[in-house]
């Protein structure tokens, strides 16, 4: 365990006082352990969001929101990102260390052995509205996935692993075929030659009349975004994942779900909403000042998207790096994007305006992540699906956490009752 207990709290009510254990974890955060709290007192904790709550002991993520540090296992994204491919991270997150050659080796070699998905699963594709959202499909296909592949259900540790380099792979499969039905042009099947980030372009953009090479640069982009997203801790759409998990549902159904968590638009969505709004921007003249006030109006509901964090109160690390990417996609392209000229201007006066500044209010990893996706061809309603291929690492490391947790429990939470209080049935004829 990385939780040691350290001191002790007193909880006094009326005459009557309760001692409550203060745990620590490796890096100091300090929590009161509640567990015995309502079988001893009576009482339970008020906490709208759970946002002064720690639901569970991890060694996967360590954030530290006042001072903009973010680690997987240990290490700082930022270095994961200059140093690593995404499938080296991806192992990292699952196995708990970095891969060496060999590991590597054979991880990538699972990886494109269960890259195809069941050409029965392929028919599926053909009877989605023109119009579907690629997250819906998305979450729809991978449920699916443990119809075709049962076998999870025997719990065995080898399934697990086999489960495990599926869904990485297949994951990634069922995005670019979502985006080529979206096209309606014939689905590119993976290739065993090509490595995971190529392979993903070479499906989404070759067709029978292209067959341009991959862009190394916009392969290592798509490398060092996938790293970014790869796990943030308990945020909400990992929450979901250990929730239904906790009920011993599959991986492919905490997977799913945790796609439809990461839809929304206070989660994965925002990358979507951050190019829709820079498109507005500039709509409008590109008049960024006229943006800031609005956003700066409490009576305005209009907001700054890709702004501020729930955690972050210092510049979301993951945005310094994600700018940069931006930058050297933009540079290799030849192709400068307006909305980047924008979203700098934008950047900068509201980092320099008092409001922004006592709020906390940064650029978060949001911002930038859409413009390059956009720049590499990716289109805004795929902007999402991109977020959830990069996280999918953390959600599998968090199910397997959950799932070997010394001490498994179903998620329960309690509620403060504020409705009517106890009432009589009156016979249908004699309401009014």
């Amino acid at each position: 365990m990385t939780v040691q207990e350290q001191d002790r709290a007193t909880l006094r009510i009326g005459d009557h006082e309760w001692v409550l254990p203060v745990v620590a974890g490796t890096e100091g955060e300090r929590a009161l352990d509640i567990r015995t709290l309502r079988r001893e007192t009576g009482l339970i904790t008020f906490d709208p969001g759970f946002a002064n709550s720690g639901s569970c002991e991890s060694t996967i993520t360590y954030i530290d929101g006042e001072h903009g540090i973010l680690r997987y296992r240990g290490y700082d994204v930022e270095e994961l990102a200059e140093q690593c491919e995404f499938v080296e991270v991806a192992y990292l997150l699952i196995h708990g260390s970095l891969p060496n050659h060999a590991q590597r080796a054979e991880f990538s070699r699972l990886l494109n052995l269960h890259s195809l998905v069941h050409e029965d699963m392929i028919h599926f594709f053909s009877h989605y509205p023109d119009r579907a959202h690629p997250m819906a499909i998305l979450s729809a296909m991978v449920v699916s996935l443990s119809s075709f592949y049962p076998e999870l259900g025997e719990n065995r540790r080898e399934d697990i692993d086999m489960t495990v380099t599926r869904v990485l792979s297949k994951l990634r499969t069922i995005a670019a075929f979502s985006y080529k039905k979206s096209l309606g042009e014939p689905i590119v099947y993976p290739r065993h030659d090509l490595k995971y980030c190529d392979n993903f372009l070479n499906m989404m953009f070759s067709s029978p009349v292209v067959k341009d090479p991959i862009n190394p640069v916009l392969a290592d982009a798509l490398n060092k975004l996938l790293i970014l997203h790869v796990d943030h801790e308990q945020n909400c759409s990992s929450t979901v994942v250990r929730a239904v998990g906790s009920a011993e549902a599959n991986l492919y159904a905490s997977i799913s779900a945790g796609i439809c968590a990461l839809s929304g638009l206070l989660h994965g969505g925002a990358n979507q909403h951050v190019i829709e709004m820079l498109i507005d921007i500039r709509a409008n003249g590109g008049r960024v000042d006229s943006a800031i006030e609005r956003a700066k109006d409490h009576k305005d509901s209009y907001r700054l998207m890709g702004f501020g964090h729930r955690v972050y109160k210092a510049y979301d690390p993951r945005a310094r790096v994600a700018k940069q990417i931006c930058k050297d996609v933009m540079a290799a392209t030849g192709q400068l994007d307006p909305l980047l000229d924008i979203a700098q201007e934008l950047e900068f006066k509201a980092l320099a305006d008092p409001y922004f500044q006592e709020r906390n209010l940064y650029p978060n990893v949001d911002f930038y992540t859409g413009l390059t996706y956009r720049q590499m061809g990716i289109p805004t309603d795929m902007l999402t699906v991109m977020f959830a291929i990069g996280r999918l690492p953390g959600w599998v490391a968090q199910w397997l956490e959950m799932r070997g947790d010394g001490e498994p429990r179903i998620v329960r939470p309690r509620q403060i009752y504020t409705g009517p209080g106890k009432c009589s049935v009156i016979p249908i004829d004699q309401r009014p």
